[in-house]
């Protein structure tokens, strides 16, 4: 049994929006809406679990209310602790979950393909799964005075995607071990690393781009149908 985790409790300042950036409307719907729905699509997730600004807590479920298995939490001061109370509320909705998603509202249109991967893998016995990317952008060190301190080889490094898939019970350890040494955690899969659990990859996919600045809100706008 699968769960999916959206925490998209976020200010949308880099995306130029007064609300939440989970709000901001594409092709007549909010970006979260588009997450979840992709989500759902994909056939294996069981319930979503949404964790929303407590100010707009009522406004994101009614934008959800047509989803089906959608609840929608109040979220935490950060990333870190809005998915940890969703983790809590996904547990208390499906007690015999045993796989976890953990997704960004801003990866909107995520395939639902790439969201069963992540679930297979995880199912067929990985702990913690990660979509990824080959980096393409040669990429330089710096340090605090902004002068490079060396060029790592492009062939170790990948771009991280969501979702993030675990096994609820690494995620729930990684979440409690994070409360007193994480301030906040923009990578679940970091969190998981620390104690000590091996993340598998698979491969990524382009179109599990990250909205976040008006730029790729006008890409996505553009490239990804109605």
């Amino acid at each position: 049994m699968t769960v999916a985790l959206v925490p998209a409790a976020g200010r949308g300042e880099r995306l130029g929006s007064a609300g939440p950036k989970a709000m901001v409307s594409l092709h007549g719907l909010p970006l979260v809406a588009h997450a979840v729905r992709g989500l759902l699509a994909a056939g294996c997730v069981r319930h979503v679990v949404v964790a929303a600004p407590v100010a707009h807590q009522a406004e994101m479920t009614a934008a959800l209310s047509a989803f089906g298995p959608v609840s929608v939490v109040p979220g935490g001061v950060d990333r870190t602790a809005s998915v940890h109370l969703a983790l809590l509320a996904a547990i208390e909705h499906v007690p015999d979950a045993g796989i976890v998603l953990v997704h960004d509202a801003a990866r909107a249109f995520t395939p639902p393909a790439l969201v069963r991967s992540v679930t297979e893998a995880v199912a067929a016995g990985a702990q913690a799964v990660v979509p990824v990317l080959p980096v393409t952008d040669t990429v330089k060190r710096v340090d605090t005075d902004g002068v490079v301190v060396d060029t790592p080889s492009r062939a170790d490094l990948r771009a991280v995607q969501t979702p993030q898939g675990f096994a609820i019970d690494v995620l729930r350890r990684a979440y409690e071990a994070a409360d007193s040494t994480v301030l906040s955690a923009t990578d679940d899969a970091g969190l998981v690393e620390r104690i000590g659990v091996p993340v598998h990859t698979v491969p990524g996919d382009v179109a599990a781009m990250k909205i976040t600045t008006p730029f790729d809100l006008a890409v996505a706008a553009a490239v990804f149908a109605r």
